[in-house]
């Protein structure tokens, strides 16, 4: 008797791990589920990501690098956008290219990963915000063209 409640536990133990780590797996089936019976969208499964550079050509060749790693569905580069900041004690300004990049919120961490280990800059900006609402059928088209989870 002792046996079987011993194993019942290894067992229960067992399909714990398991679980936490299907979890991503799990989170993914049942965002697409919902939407697929209730024709409806779960709020922060998608997010846009804001990135600042100094030049357009580093905005391309981040942006696209970005594409080619399935990481987003989508960015738009924003060519000449006026910056105030604070920099060590003072305000400065320039000019900055700003890209909006449209991922998986899933996806952010392994974007700002990227993101930082090319960027010219000690400290680039790196800003998410998550999608509350939006067109069914645009969130569709960007699970579809963004690597799976």
């Amino acid at each position: 008797m002792e046996f079987s409640v011993f194993r019942l536990m290894i067992m229960s133990c067992g399909l714990l791990v398991l679980s936490m780590s299907l979890y991503p797996w799990f989170w993914s089936i049942g965002i697409h589920l919902h939407s697929a019976f209730t024709g409806s969208y779960v709020p922060g499964h998608h997010s846009v990501l804001l990135i600042n550079s100094p030049t357009e050509q580093v905005a391309k060749d981040i942006g696209r690098a970005i594409m080619e790693r399935r990481l987003a569905a989508s960015i738009n580069i924003l060519a000449r956008t006026f910056t105030m900041y604070y920099w060590k004690g003072k305000i400065e300004d320039g000019n900055e290219i700003l890209m909006l990049v449209k991922t998986k919120t899933s996806m952010i961490k392994q974007v700002v990963d990227y993101v930082r280990s090319v960027h010219p800059y000690a400290n680039p900006e790196v800003l998410s915000f998550r999608v509350e609402d939006g067109s069914l059928p645009y969130m569709k088209w960007m699970d579809e063209a963004i690597q799976d989870d």
